[in-house]
C-alpha cells in the first residue's frame, strides 16, 4: 500500500506563530525545501549554506534572506546547531491510522511510541522507521515529541517522508490497530519471549511494535493492552540500549521476518 501525501495542518508547531514550526540544518531544511506537502514562509540562510541547497531551492521556489554567518538571526532550539539553515513553515499532518496503516497485500509494521518525549529519540526513531519500511510511527498527540526543529534535525530529512501519525488516545488506537488485524507487541525488558523468535511466530502478520519512554518503558495500561509482551536479549545482566536503538533492532527483527 503506498504512502498518502501528508497534509497541512494548523496544529503541531511550536515555534512561529500557531501551526508553524522552525526547521533547521541542512538535511532537515533541504527535504522539507522538496516537500510539496509543506507549505513554506521564510527561509534565511548564510551564503554557504544558500549555496549548499540552491537546487533545493530551485524546486521550492523560495526566495532566501541571506544572513550573516557572524549574526545568524532566526533563533532555534537551544544548544542546536542550525548550520546555517532556518525554515518557517506549516506543521505536517498525515492521513489518520486507518488511512495509513490499513493493510493491503503485505504484513505491514507499525511503530507505538508510549509517552517517548525527547525528540532526539523521536527524530532518530522516525529515521530507523524510514530505513526499514515501518508503515507508520503512532504517538499521543499529549506526552510525546512534537514536531519540532530538534525532531526534525534528528530524523535527518525523515520527518518529510515517514508517516509521524499523533493521535489522541493511543489505548484507542491500539484497539483500532488490533481490530485490523495487528498483532501487538509491547517490549520490556522484563519479559519471558524474546523478540526474534515471536516475530518469526507471526510472518505475514501485521505486527504494532509498542516501545515506552526511556527508563520507564511502557505504562501498565499499555502493557495490559499489548497481545504479549518481548524483550531484547542481552549477552550481559547489565546490558541496555536506550528507546531509539531498541526500535532500531525490533524494526530490523520484523522486516527480516
Amino acid at each position: 500500500m503506498a504512502r498518502k501525501p501528508a497534509q497541512v495542518t494548523g496544529r503541531g508547531g511550536r515555534h512561529g506563530g500557531a501551526g508553524r514550526v522552525r526547521l533547521f540544518g541542512l538535511h532537515a531544511v533541504r527535504a522539507a525545501l522538496v516537500n510539496p506537502a509543506r507549505t513554506r514562509h521564510r527561509l534565511v540562510l548564510t551564503e554557504t549554506a544558500a549555496h549548499r541547497l540552491k537546487d533545493a531551492i530551485r524546486t521550492a521556489g523560495i526566495a532566501p534572506d541571506i544572513a550573516d554567518a557572524r549574526h545568524f538571526g532566526p533563533p532555534v532550539d537551544a544548544g542546536s546547531a542550525h548550520q546555517g539553515a532556518v525554515l518557517e513553515a506549516d506543521a505536517l499532518a498525515w492521513p489518520e491510522p486507518g488511512h495509513v496503516c490499513a493493510p493491503g497485500g503485505d504484513a505491514p509494521v507499525v511503530l507505538c511510541l508510549d509517552q517517548v518525549t525527547d525528540p532526539q529519540n523521536a527524530g532518530a526513531i522516525l529515521r530507523s522507521a524510514e530505513v526499514f519500511g515501518a508503515r507508520a510511527v503512532i504517538a499521543p498527540r499529549r506526552h510525546a515529541a512534537p514536531e519540532t526543529g530538534a525532531l526534525a534535525k534528528a530524523a535527518s530529512g525523515a520527518l518529510e517522508r515517514q508517516p509521524y501519525l499523533r493521535v489522541a488516545n493511543l489505548a484507542r488506537t491500539l484497539r483500532r490497530l488490533r481490530a485490523m488485524g495487528y498483532t501487538l507487541i509491547g517490549l520490556d525488558g522484563g519479559a519471558g519471549q524474546v523478540l526474534g523468535p515471536a516475530l518469526e511466530a507471526l510472518a505475514g502478520v501485521p505486527v504494532a511494535l509498542v516501545l515506552g519512554a526511556e527508563g520507564a518503558g511502557i505504562r501498565r495500561l499499555t502493557a495490559q493492552g499489548c497481545d504479549m509482551l518481548v524483550k531484547i536479549p542481552f549477552a550481559h545482566d547489565f546490558g541496555s540500549l536506550n528507546v531509539s536503538n531498541a526500535a532500531a533492532v525490533a524494526l530490523y527483527a520484523a522486516a527480516c521476518r
